[in-house]
């Protein structure tokens, strides 16, 4: 035990100047103003960075769609070559030569490849949207659930707040009665301790209201470096909430989850990918255009007047069958299927999971909705126990031991209505969350 205190005693040595220097830096203004729910959703929903990944994702493959899209396109290319003669001997004469020449090309035909190449990108880029679509989703809730936490904390330190303020009370009255010698003084050192252990009971509401705005900073990737405010309302949902019925809650779900959508399109880009490789197995039909023309100095005639002599073009059609590709096309068709095969696969277990959730959430729902009736019917009972437990006190027919018991039950039946209500509203917000229907620019708590 010694040798631990010491080396604390080290490490707090070493420490504290380092501490001390740190706080020399001078600190930075805090913002003018609260940030509301609205605020804080602007701003995850602007530079939140999962959202923001969504986003290129769905860049990326609006660029494939684009390319596929070009496919169709002929190409156009110019070509210029030149060339110096020397001639052998000493009648030999040197040359110098230049060609010119533009050339296009373009596919007509490649068995559906190209087409359903495109249409395999736009799928991709429709499911990269429903994905974007999910992260707004996901974060909004995040967002929302941080402020429910900071509020539910808020209202946690109000419920400690109110229980010191009725203990200190209670310690002027107890010390009143035992300079009057009408209280022992052992109900007076009670009450001094349950007044300490209340203000303890504060310094860790008042912690775990700032680490839940700490949550919110970091959510919104705000600088850590200022102090924030955060303009939560003075109480949430009240009420038991609306009633569900689970099996519509899952049908919604599978209808609505902007994630199982995402998925199937996947699927159905998969479907593209078979067509893509057993086009592989059908002809190619290219067309080519060509004009060139071309000078030699060896030659009698101006530069012009052999550019335009020597001038010539060609048109042609191309056809291309393939009849031995060394299993290539075989190969990557049984890919293919095997990549479908897996987005079928994940596409099932997305359903079922979702379904999974869905009624977990409702089954949470429907406890939350009985724990807040329980602890409002708790705190309502208690209340009126403390209140006769004080008048008897008063009297003398009851010890300090009984209100102060009674006075624990109120500050815990206290307690967990204010969890079970902020759970309530949570667990409805985790529903719209998990069948789909939240909308991240309508959410309020």
């Amino acid at each position: 035990m010694i040798s631990r205190f010491r080396r604390a005693s080290v490490l707090a040595c070493v420490l504290v100047p380092a501490l001390a220097s740190a706080q020399i830096t001078p600190a930075r203004p805090s913002p003018a103003r609260a940030i509301t729910l609205q605020d804080a959703l602007a701003l995850a929903l602007a530079q939140n960075s999962t959202i923001l990944f969504a986003r290129n994702n769905t860049v990326l493959d609006s660029l494939n769609v684009r390319l596929a899209r070009n496919a169709f396109l002929p190409n156009l290319s110019a070509a210029t070559q030149t060339s110096q003669g020397f001639g052998a001997g000493s009648q030999g004469q040197n040359s110098h030569a230049v060609s010119l020449g533009v050339s296009s090309g373009v596919t007509l035909y490649n068995g559906g490849q190209n087409t359903n190449a495109l249409r395999q990108a736009r799928l991709t880029l429709r499911a990269s949207g429903q994905d974007l679509a999910r992260s707004r989703q996901t974060v909004v809730f995040v967002v929302a659930s941080d402020f429910l936490a900071l509020i539910t904390q808020q209202e946690q330190l109000g419920v400690q707040q109110e229980n010191l303020t009725a203990q200190e009370q209670e310690l002027t009255q107890l010390e009143q009665f035992v300079r009057a010698g009408t209280r022992p003084i052992g109900d007076l050192y009670q009450q001094q301790a349950a007044v300490a252990a209340t203000r303890l009971a504060m310094v860790n509401a008042r912690r775990a209201t700032e680490v839940a705005k700490v949550d919110l900073i970091q959510e919104l990737l705000l600088d850590p470096r200022l102090d924030y405010g955060f303009a939560t309302p003075a109480t949430i949902g009240e009420g038991t909430g609306p009633t569900f019925n689970l099996d519509s809650l899952i049908t919604l779900a599978l209808a609505q989850r902007v994630d199982i959508q995402a998925q199937q399109l996947r699927v159905q880009a998969a479907e593209r990918e078979i067509q893509i490789a057993e086009g592989g197995r059908l002809p190619l039909v290219t067309g080519s255009a060509g004009y060139s023309s071309a000078h030699n100095s060896a030659n009698d005639g101006g530069f012009l007047t052999q550019l335009n002599q020597r001038r010539g073009g060609t048109v042609g059609v191309g056809v291309s069958l393939p009849i031995f590709d060394r299993g290539a096309v075989s190969v990557a068709r049984q890919r293919a299927q095997v990549l479908l095969e897996n987005e079928r696969i994940t596409l099932r277990d997305q359903e079922q999971s979702v379904a999974l959730e869905v009624r977990r959430a409702y089954l949470d729902y429907q406890a939350a909705g009985e724990q807040l009736a329980a602890a409002n019917a708790q705190q309502q009972a208690a209340a009126l126990a403390l209140q006769a437990a004080q008048a008897r006190y008063r009297v003398g027919l009851a010890t300090f031991v009984e209100v102060t018991l009674a006075r624990a039950s109120l500050v815990q039946a206290q307690s967990a209505v204010v969890s079970a209500r902020s759970s309530l509203v949570f667990q409805q917000a985790l529903m719209s969350y998990y069948t789909g229907v939240l909308d991240p620019n309508r959410v309020s708590l």
